[in-house]
């Protein structure tokens, strides 16, 4: 009798056991389901570092604040330098990203045409540059001839294009600058050599702060620094706005390349990924000055061609 007893309790306390472990399996089922969705940010761990364009900068480190708060476990570090310093970085795997706003093939064609080919292009919007001067040079247009006038030397004061009596003060960017080689070949047709008594910066900001501070003075910025303390000039009678960039009036912009050495890894892959979402492209992106390249009627290749879509 004590036998049985004891067969029919062994015998209820598998019973629970095993509906017990059916319940706990089903209940990993169902949170291995989400789990993915619900822990795939908080998953990604380690940091990025990226480096190059200043026109780019502001951009890319207000998508990076808004990843990391989304990816705890992600740090990352946004340099400047120029369009130059990136590509080089990125080619040496000095860094994880290398941000420019020329085509790595054309940037880098002279001394490391094959790192070059090594880096694959996450073109992630459109940037414009605009003429900028004093506000007290007394001009709102330049043509591309008195631009070109202006940068080689031949006109050294505001006068000689319908401005101010005033000495021309000219604030450049080095040549490792992918917006000073974008406003050389799309704004003067030529590239330009450094003439004496102008002015270098390496950041589009400092370019900004000195012009706003400089009597006579004139440089080039991103649109996506423009604000009243300098004056924008119109190009050939167009104004630098995003509608006559986007329908292809305005000839002065590229697009703004974020250049990885190979496929990147699994976390820079998804930081490059979120710069395309709509959150980003149609907030960030747009809030910031610069333009969605979806949203571009026109292209352009490498060679700087323009085409319609």
């Amino acid at each position: 009798m004590r036998s049985k007893k004891s067969w029919i309790m062994a015998l209820a306390l598998t019973s629970v056991l095993a509906l017990s472990a059916c319940g706990n399996n089903g209940g990993n089922n169902t949170a291995g389901s989400n789990a993915p969705t619900e822990t795939s940010g908080a998953e990604l761990s380690g940091s990025i570092l990226a480096s190059g364009s200043t026109a780019l900068q502001p951009l890319v480190e207000q998508v990076a604040e808004k990843f990391m708060e989304q990816n705890n476990g992600v740090d990352i570090q946004v340099q400047g330098g120029g369009s130059g310093t990136g590509l080089t970085q990125v080619a040496e795997k000095q860094v994880d990203i290398g941000n420019s706003d020329v085509f790595a093939e054309e940037k880098l064609k002279d001394a490391d045409e094959d790192k070059a080919k090594a880096l694959v292009d996450h073109q992630v919007a459109v940037v414009a540059i605009a003429a900028v001067a004093h506000p007290d040079a007394g001009v709102d247009n330049l043509t591309k001839q008195q631009l070109v006038d202006i940068f080689t030397g031949k006109v050294t004061n505001w006068k000689e294009v319908g401005g101010a009596d005033q000495k021309i003060q000219i604030i450049n960017r080095p040549a490792s600058s992918g917006t000073r080689a974008t406003f050389e070949k799309f704004a003067l047709g030529t590239k330009t050599e450094d003439l004496k008594g102008s002015i270098q910066e390496d950041s589009s900001g400092t370019v900004k702060k000195m012009i706003g501070e400089t009597p006579g003075a004139i440089g080039y910025l991103a649109l996506s620094y423009l604000d009243d303390s300098v004056k924008t000039l119109n190009y050939d009678s167009v104004e630098p706005s995003v509608d006559n960039v986007v329908s292809g009036k305005y000839p002065v912009w590229a697009y703004e390349h974020m250049y990885t050495n190979g496929e990147p890894n699994e976390m820079v892959k998804a930081f490059l990924d979120y710069f395309l979402t709509d959150e980003v492209q149609n907030g960030d992106v747009t809030d910031l000055g610069y333009i969605p390249a979806s949203k571009m009627q026109v292209s352009r290749d490498v060679a700087g061609n323009v085409t319609n879509k």
